[in-house]
């Protein structure tokens, strides 16, 4: 019953998820809200509701370790796995002026997250000032892509990107009479199936007598980034891999500052232990990865996706070995 419990909520995120976005993009034209506003907001967030709804639900239930597992998972995996994957399918290229802004900010709140984990947990002033950061960050995006600034992301930037993806959300038709019901209907169904899913991966975690940590870095990760390795396989499959790049940096930034800022503000959130040991320093030299990847006017091969996707299967490997969780152990004994 329990990977029943968790299939279901998995279905249900990925679903009311894909729903949710489509609808909100069908009001959003209605309404003739500008392409690229759409992309930094509502696809934006829609890719990222999985991971604040379970974030939310699960710090609600005082499960704080599933709300940062979740995040660090996710960020690895959207590296890592997903553009491994799309590598894989079609080599990416890397001549985006995206790191002018875009690519150091990934860098920057990574880095920020992991100076956090000093403190030992993620109060709700901390989650404040990551909202903050985040509105700040779609504003400054909006208006240098708007104004064309010296500082702006350029035409494959991470804005332009997810600008793009609302093509791929057109299936609604505009009129608010379909658009409303689905909009509930995405909504309800995104947060039941996190509800579900929390329950479950924890019950998950106690059977088997894994760390709730463990269970949010890779299972509940993997699920709830389901919806950026469809948009970029999707868009690998296309030829436009690259779009698995910037959608790779933006999940990874609004995972950060607004999905684990946002559960920081329902209840704190543990930031000590393995993750603070292990974990968020594999996200910090993984952000740190796409630095060479954006600058280097080469591109990300297949040889190199698969070079990610071996990574990516030891990474797993090693949190389910609890080789990480031992290292942790030692150190707090010292």
């Amino acid at each position: 019953m329990i990977y029943l419990q968790l299939v279901f909520g998995f279905v249900l995120l990925i679903a009311g998820g894909d729903i949710l976005v489509r609808a909100a993009v069908a009001i959003s034209r209605r309404f003739s809200v500008p392409p690229l506003l759409v992309g930094l907001t509502v696809v934006a967030f829609g890719t990222s509701a999985p991971e604040l709804t379970v974030a939310v639900s699960a710090a609600l239930k005082g499960s704080g370790e599933i709300v940062s597992g979740t995040v660090i998972g996710s960020n690895i995996a959207n590296i890592l796995l997903i553009l491994g994957v799309a590598a894989v399918i079609t080599p990416i290229r890397s001549e985006m002026k995206m790191i002018r802004r875009d690519g150091l900010t990934v860098v920057a709140v990574s880095g920020l997250l992991a100076g956090l984990t000093f403190t030992g947990s993620l109060n709700a002033y901390w989650g404040g000032a990551m909202i903050a950061a985040f509105i700040a960050y779609v504003v400054y995006s909006y208006v240098t892509e708007r104004t064309g600034s010296p500082y702006e992301g350029g035409p494959d930037s991470v804005a332009e990107l997810t600008a793009r993806e609302v093509e791929d959300f057109s299936g609604i038709r505009p009129e608010l009479v379909a658009a409303l019901p689905a909009l509930i209907a995405g909504t309800g169904a995104v947060i039941f199936g996190a509800d579900t899913l929390v329950e479950a991966a924890s019950a998950l975690a106690r059977t088997f007598g894994v760390s709730e940590a463990v269970i949010g870095l890779s299972l509940v990760a993997i699920g709830t980034s389901l919806p950026e390795l469809a948009i970029s396989v999707i868009a690998a499959l296309r030829g436009e891999p690259e779009m698995a790049l910037g959608n790779a940096v933006g999940s990874n930034i609004s995972n950060i500052l607004m999905v684990l800022g946002g559960a920081a503000l329902v209840a704190p959130i543990p930031l000590g232990g393995q993750i603070a040991v292990f974990d968020v320093w594999i996200m910090l030299a993984a952000s740190l990865v796409l630095i060479p990847v954006l600058v280097s006017g080469q591109k990300l091969s297949r040889r190199e996706g698969a070079f990610f996707l071996a990574c990516y299967v030891s990474y797993i490997t090693v949190l389910y070995l609890g080789w990480p969780a031992d290292v942790s152990r030692l150190l707090g004994a010292g």
